[in-house]
């Protein structure tokens, strides 16, 4: 009976509060709030107020009959009445209570119900401003900025936004779990091995369910997880990428299984893991399909979503558990995890590595230093790793395990060497020496 330790475990351990914890006020909260974020699909905004939930504050995204789109704070500064059953008209969105009409920057326009001479009336329209986020519409996402103004950010542009033959569908898919749990499975390459091929059978393709030789990048604010696996004759390389705070990209979810050439193809997803509030959070993201992403029949809704997490979202309670994908292992952790409770090993560096990094920056920004934006200066177009490799090298006389590691040690210099390139001239010159490297055998 002494062998049983259930007793002396029955205290739940404490999450990591630094990291966690997103909410108005909070030091990573803060943080998070030196970025742009997507906060809703273009889709989803019309003339139609919608509310939505961002870092722990209530919000009502809306369009003007102009088009124009705004992202005030939920409630009236008048009454406090819900924005959210305004009427959006062409100069903002005026409250249903009273009349009031708001500007997309918070602007007071009217105060209809006020005498037009009152002086308070007037003086208020002149000094006071509802709660308001800028924002940008891109390619079927709204992003915003939700930080001091006066430190606004240029807005990133990430190579992934032009790749060549990529179709890109913008999707949404919600979590009930604290955002650092979603984001840990993309610096967790070992995952796809057990969840994704093994315990859940093949979700994506037979290949993944291969362990393969582990390597983790840090890079500036950019953390990679190359995982580099044999399938027969073939090596493949797949590297996943965090770019901080929240940016994500990874190999095909489809495309690749490891027993057909495959040069630098790139990410099934360029997404952001965004805190709705400590105990939910949401990725945004666009599905990449052509040539160099996942395939097309994969254009769907449903496509996506077993492009993120393995299986579609609406399931049955005997399927998820039959089935479980992304979704159920990190929902099933509780809404924040107990991070204290963790035996992190080996395997689990680059989840350590970024959490660590993370940490630093919210302490320095506590400090009064800014934390450093993806892009090192502006106008940069922010180079990015995430893909899959997959060479045609046979196993040799020697230690394979070491040799394949090699391989993806390998490639990822290259990418490294390419970075200063121009995106045509990368692509070129990385899928070139990718070739050169599988006719020639030397690594």
């Amino acid at each position: 009976m002494k062998n049983f330790r259930g007793y002396k475990q029955s205290k739940l351990p404490k999450s990591d509060e630094a990291i966690s914890q997103t909410d108005p006020g909070t030091f990573c909260g803060e943080y998070l709030r030196r970025y742009w974020h997507p906060v809703a699909l273009t889709s989803e905004v019309s003339t139609t107020p919608l509310q939505i939930r961002i870092l722990g504050e209530d919000l009502v995204i809306f369009k003007t009959t102009e088009n124009k789109i705004g992202l005030v704070h939920k409630n009236c500064a008048h009454r406090r009445a819900s924005l959210v059953y305004g009427k959006c008209e062409k100069k903002g969105i005026r409250c249903c209570y009273h009349g009031w009409l708001f500007a997309p920057d918070g602007e007071i326009l009217e105060t209809p119900g006020e005498n037009p001479n009152s002086k308070s009336a007037a003086k208020l329209r002149k000094t006071f401003k509802l709660g308001a986020y800028p924002v940008f519409e891109f390619n079927g996402l709204v992003f915003a900025y939700m930080g001091p103004p006066e430190n606004t950010p240029e807005f990133p542009h990430y190579d992934a936004f032009d790749t060549p033959e990529i179709t890109r569908r913008p999707y949404r898919i919600e979590y009930n779990c604290n955002w650092i749990q979603v984001l840990d499975a993309i610096m967790d390459p070992v995952h796809t091995s057990f969840l994704h091929g093994q315990s859940s059978g093949i979700q994506f393709s037979k290949g993944f369910a291969e362990v393969g030789e582990l390597e983790f990048f840090e890079r500036g604010v950019q953390y990679l997880g190359c995982n580099t696996r044999r399938v027969d004759d073939h090596v493949w390389v797949r590297v996943n990428e965090l770019i901080l705070p929240n940016f994500t990209q990874a190999g095909s979810a489809f495309s690749a299984d490891g027993t057909k050439t495959r040069y630098f193809g790139r990410s099934s997803f360029t997404r952001w893991v965004v805190p709705v509030d400590d105990n939910h959070c949401i990725a945004l993201a666009w599905g990449n399909f052509g040539k160099r992403g996942d395939p097309m029949e994969y254009n769907t809704k449903e496509g996506c979503e077993k492009i993120e997490a393995g299986e579609i979202m609406d399931r049955t309670w005997e399927e998820r558990q039959q089935r479980p994908g992304d979704t159920e292992a990190v929902e099933g952790m509780g809404s924040i995890t107990a991070h204290k409770g963790e035996h992190l090993m080996p395997t689990d560096y680059g989840i350590m590595i970024y959490r660590r990094r993370i940490r630093k920056l919210i302490k320095s920004l506590k400090e009064g230093k800014e934390p450093p934006q993806p892009q090192h200066k502006k106008g940069d177009i922010i180079k990015t790793n995430g893909q899959d490799t997959v060479l045609r090298i046979p196993k040799r006389n020697i230690d394979d395990r070491k040799f394949i590691k090699s391989i993806g040690s390998a490639v990822m210099k290259l990418q490294f060497d390419a970075e200063k390139m121009s995106i045509k001239d990368r692509d070129r010159s990385i899928i070139n020496q990718l070739k050169d490297i599988e006719k020639s055998g030397a690594i």
